[in-house]
């Protein structure tokens, strides 16, 4: 390497390691999704990102999606499926194949990439150690014509009601990251489907996590320009809703954030997963990377 590498290398170390001494000791909870998990160097990058926070004291807890993946097994299995207001309908049928994707195939390949780059992992789905208790979630939609208000039947597709932290509260303590699916119980006997936001924002909450991280696939929340927004406060995000400058999935995430933040989170970052160690470059930079929500 270079004299000039080598001071560059420096030169981040040295800016990394008051974060570094902030940070240590507190739980970050880690939405891991989208395009980020179909890519293997990105895989990779985020498996590295992850190591080396548990590496410097912080504790990472990774909640992971895969509706791409859920829709390929469903597609090749001939199982037809369809969304309502941004959730999967599930059902009866559905359900078993979310629950063999999610817990299986797709969790231990997250563990496996943990493993891979020096870390320890245990794959976990919402119903060991009964860590998500769920109910069903109910959506209505007010018909424009008579002005009636349905209820929309979702079928497995469950809300949290209660997470349940002992088992989290353990790996805190040790070299071990919990990469956890999310699928939640019913106190009905059934299984639930939860939005991994959603499941993230619930658990992030009830560990009173430093911060929640949302990996998406933009860049972060957009102003009307089209615009990052660097950072946010809870009303200024609540505002973009109620106008209109926060649309389609974003809302979602926003909504996860601020119902995070009222659970006691202190930090909500939404960040683009498409991005080489996003995670890295928000955490131990000054500037940041995408959007910081805060309360307020």
């Amino acid at each position: 390497m270079t004299d000039k590498l080598h001071h560059e290398i420096a030169a981040t170390l040295i800016e990394a390691l008051p974060y570094m001494r902030r940070f240590a000791g507190s739980t970050f909870v880690v939405k891991y999704g989208g395009h980020a998990m179909g890519s293997p160097e990105l895989g990779e990058a985020f498996a590295r990102d992850v190591v080396l926070l548990k590496q410097v004291g912080i504790n990472p807890v990774v909640v992971h999606g895969g509706g791409p993946q859920i829709k390929a097994m469903l597609d090749r299995l001939k199982i037809k499926s369809e969304f309502v207001e941004g959730l999967r309908v599930t059902d009866s049928a559905t359900v078993e194949i979310v629950e063999m994707v999610l817990a299986g195939n797709i969790n231990k390949q997250i563990v496996s990439a943990i493993h891979a780059v020096g870390g320890r992992a245990v794959g976990l789905s919402g119903k060991d150690a009964q860590l998500i208790e769920a109910t069903k979630l109910t959506r209505t939609r007010r018909d424009p014509e008579s002005s009636i208000e349905r209820v929309l039947d979702l079928g497995f597709v469950g809300q949290p009601v209660r997470i349940r932290t002992a088992l989290l509260e353990v790996f805190a303590n040790s070299e071990i990251v919990p990469v956890i699916a999310p699928i939640g119980f019913g106190a009905d006997g059934h299984t639930y489907n939860i939005n991994a936001d959603t499941a993230a924002g619930a658990i992030a909450a009830a560990l009173q996590a430093r911060k929640l991280v949302l990996l998406t696939d933009v860049a972060g929340v957009l102003d009307a320009r089209g615009e990052l927004i660097s950072e946010l406060s809870a009303s200024e995000a609540r505002a973009l809703i109620a106008e209109g400058t926060a649309s389609g999935g974003m809302i979602p995430k926003l909504e996860t954030g601020l119902a995070a933040l009222d659970g006691g989170v202190r930090a909500v970052h939404i960040l683009d997963g498409r991005l080489p160690h996003v995670l890295l470059l928000e955490t131990f930079t000054e500037g940041g990377v995408g959007t910081k929500i805060v309360p307020g």
